[in-house]
C-alpha cells in the first residue's frame, strides 16, 4: 500500500472514531435544547399540580367554611316594642243607681190606697200611698183629751194659787197652804207640757199615714196592696209579696216576711264601684277616665270617671274600692246590669312589650337572649309585668334598642356567636358563607377536582 493510501485509511478511521464518542460530549445548541425542554416540563408538571392541589384546597376551605357555618345558628331578631303611655286595666262590675232606697211604713195600719206603680217616675215630695191607722187616731184623740185635762188643772192651779197669795199676811191661810197652791201651779205646768209632747209624738206618727217620695227618682218596686196591713219599722210587716227582697209584686202570693213598701231609685247618674289591683292603685285616682262595656249594647261604649277612692287597700283582696260615675239622663243604663270597666289609667315610665316566645326559662330565672353589635348572644334577666298571651311587658332588663332574638334555641350559650337572618320580618342578606348559599364543595365551583 502506498503512503498516500495510508494516509487516506487513517483519516477515515479517524473520523469513524469521533462518531463513536460518549453521547455526554455535546454541543453547545444540544445543551440548550435539553434545558429547554426540562424547563418545559417543570412548567407542565407546576401547571398539573396548580389545577389538581388548589380546587381542592378550595374545597377543603369550602367545607370547612360550611362546617363553622352550620356550627353558628341562625336567628330571628326582634325589637322590643315600646308601650303604651297609657294602659287600660279591665275589671268587671255590677251598675248602681246613684241613689237607692228601700222605703218602709213608720206605723201600724192598712193601705188605704197606693198612686205609683213600677216604672213610674216621682218627684220628690210626691204622694205614693196611704195608710190607715185607726188605733193611732185614737191614741190621738186620747192624748189630745190629756192635754185638755192638764190645761184645765193647771188653770184651776193658777187660781187657786192666786188667791192664796192675795190671802199672804191675813193669817186667813198658813203660809203653808200658799206654798203647796203655788208648786201645785207649776206642777200641773209641767203636766201639761209633758201632755202636749206625748200629744206631738203621736201626731208625729200619724203624719206617717201618708207615704212620700224622698227624693226624683223611679219607682223600681210596689210591695204593697190596697187592704193590706203594714207594720212600722224597717223589718216590714206581712203582706202579700211575690219576692220580699225588695223586686217586683205580682199581688197575688202572700209571703210572711219583712218586706218594704216601695224601692226608689235616681238613675241620672249611676255608679259602679271596681276593685283595682294594689299595682295599679297609684295610678287609679279621681279624674281618671274610663270605657264602659254593657252586653246589652253592642258595639256602644259609654264613658265614665272616677269620682272616689276608698283610700285604703283591703287586706284580704289587696285591692282599692273605686267610684266610677256614668252620666245616664236617657236612662239606658239600668241597676244591676252587668259592666266592663275599662280604666285607662296613665303610666309614668311605660313598659317594653316582646313576644312570649322571645323568653328562655332557666334554672336561675327568666332570661332573654340579646344579640350585640358583633352578633354574640348575651342571655339577659328581665322582670315581667302583664301577660297579654302572646306579648309580654317587661318592666326591667331591657333597653328599646336592644335586639332580641325571636325563639332562641334551648342550648344557646352566653357569649355564642349566632347568624342574623330576619330582623322584624325582614330578611337580612345572604353571605358567601356554605350556610347561606355559597358553594359547599368543589364540584359546586365547576372547576375539577
Amino acid at each position: 500500500m502506498s503512503k498516500t493510501e495510508k494516509q487516506a485509511t487513517g483519516v477515515q478511521s479517524g473520523a469513524q472514531g469521533a462518531s463513536r464518542k460518549s453521547p455526554l460530549e455535546t454541543t453547545p445548541q444540544a445543551i440548550r435544547r435539553t434545558v429547554t425542554i426540562v424547563v418545559a416540563l417543570l412548567f407542565v408538571a407546576v401547571v398539573v399540580a396548580i389545577a389538581g392541589i388548589i380546587p381542592r384546597m378550595h374545597a377543603r376551605a369550602a367545607l370547612r367554611q360550611q362546617t363553622d357555618s352550620m356550627a353558628v345558628p341562625e336567628v330571628a331578631l326582634v325589637t322590643p316594642q315600646m308601650g303604651k303611655p297609657m294602659q287600660e286595666v279591665l275589671l268587671p262590675g255590677t251598675i248602681q243607681a246613684y241613689t237607692d232606697a228601700p222605703i218602709y211604713a213608720r206605723t201600724n195600719g192598712y193601705v188605704k190606697a197606693w198612686y205609683h206603680d213600677i216604672g213610674a217616675h216621682v218627684q220628690k215630695g210626691e204622694l205614693l200611698a196611704v195608710i190607715e191607722t185607726p188605733e193611732l187616731d185614737r191614741q190621738v184623740d186620747v192624748a189630745r183629751a190629756n192635754l185638755n185635762t192638764a190645761e184645765a188643772n193647771l188653770r184651776l192651779a193658777h187660781v187657786t194659787a192666786q188667791r192664796y197669795e192675795g190671802l199672804r199676811g191675813t193669817d186667813a191661810v198658813s203660809k203653808e197652804s200658799i206654798d203647796t197652791a203655788s208648786q201645785t201651779e207649776s206642777a200641773q205646768q209641767a203636766s201639761v207640757v209633758s201632755a202636749q209632747q206625748s200629744l206631738n209624738q203621736l201626731l208625729e206618727l200619724q203624719s206617717f199615714e201618708r207615704v212620700y217620695a224622698p227624693f226624683n227618682g223611679i219607682v223600681t218596686a210596689r210591695n204593697i196592696n190596697v187592704g193590706q196591713l203594714v207594720d212600722s219599722g224597717s223589718n216590714g210587716g206581712t203582706g202579700s209579696s211575690s219576692n220580699p227582697g225588695g223586686n217586683v209584686n205580682t199581688g197575688a202570693t202572700a209571703i210572711n216576711g219583712p218586706q218594704e213598701l216601695f224601692h226608689m231609685s235616681s238613675m241620672d247618674t249611676v255608679r259602679i264601684f271596681v276593685n283595682v289591683p294594689d299595682v295599679y292603685v297609684s295610678e287609679a285616682r279621681p279624674g281618671v277616665k274610663t270605657n264602659i262595656d254593657v252586653p246589652g249594647y253592642t258595639g256602644r261604649v259609654f264613658k265614665g270617671t272616677i269620682v272616689r277612692t276608698a283610700n285604703a287597700i283591703d287586706l284580704n283582696t289587696r285591692t282599692l274600692m273605686v267610684e266610677v260615675d256614668i252620666p245616664n239622663r236617657k236612662h239606658e243604663l239600668l241597676p244591676g246590669a252587668y259592666a266592663q270597666v275599662h280604666l285607662q289609667l296613665p303610666i309614668s315610665h311605660p313598659a317594653l312589650i316582646i313576644p312570649v316566645d322571645t323568653m328562655l326559662f332557666r334554672s336561675e330565672g327568666l332570661r332573654v337572649v340579646t344579640v350585640d353589635a358583633q352578633d354574640r348572644a348575651h342571655l339577659q334577666a328581665i322582670a315581667v309585668g302583664r301577660d297579654w298571651g302572646t306579648r309580654i311587658e317587661v318592666l326591667s332588663g331591657l333597653t328599646p334598642e336592644a335586639r332580641v332574638i325571636n325563639n332562641p334555641p334551648d342550648s344557646i350559650t352566653e357569649n355564642e356567636a349566632v347568624h342574623v337572618v330576619d330582623v322584624d320580618g325582614k330578611p337580612q342578606p345572604a353571605s358567601s358563607s356554605p350556610a347561606n348559599g355559597g358553594p359547599a364543595n368543589a364540584a359546586d365551583t365547576g372547576k375539577p377536582s
